[in-house]
């Protein structure tokens, strides 16, 4: 599978009270990751926008496992995990500065026509990208890619 990776500087304001990253950054960060991961497959989000489609989110998940500091770099990997023509989950980990395991997750889309929230095949309206799709699940993994 395809990892993309995307590096993010900790900013004091994401951290809360007891120092660390707020739990909703890293949900922004997830964010971060997907379009990423659209940007190093050739697309671009915003274009889908303008041809009024847009990509809720219809579940997510998120495993805290170690603590991130203001000043610290997080590392975001993502993955298409799933992918049935119409459904979309993407897989996330997000390490430390020193390598280690910060965060899992997983965030499920759907493109749908923003006047009525109908869901449309991306297979049908975007033959490119369900293709890339596909082929980012096929790609093996380097090893020492995935923690």
């Amino acid at each position: 599978m395809q990892i993309s990776t995307k590096e993010i500087e900790v900013r004091y304001a994401e951290t809360d009270q007891m120092g660390v990253v707020y739990h909703a950054n890293y949900l922004v960060w997830m964010e971060l990751g997907r379009t990423q991961l659209i940007k190093d497959l050739g697309f671009n989000y915003a274009e889908m926008e303008r041809d009024g489609i847009i990509s809720p989110v219809i579940d997510i998940q998120a495993s805290y496992k170690k603590p991130l500091r203001y000043g610290e770099t997080a590392t975001i990997n993502t993955w298409v995990e799933q992918y049935d023509g119409f459904r979309v989950e993407y897989k996330y980990e997000v390490l430390n500065g020193a390598g280690e395991l910060a965060l899992t997750g997983s965030s499920k889309h759907v493109c749908v026509k923003r006047e009525n929230f109908r869901p449309i095949s991306l297979k049908r309206s975007y033959p490119d990208w369900h293709e890339a799709y596909l082929q980012a699940m096929k790609q093996p993994v380097d090893e020492g890619e995935k923690v």
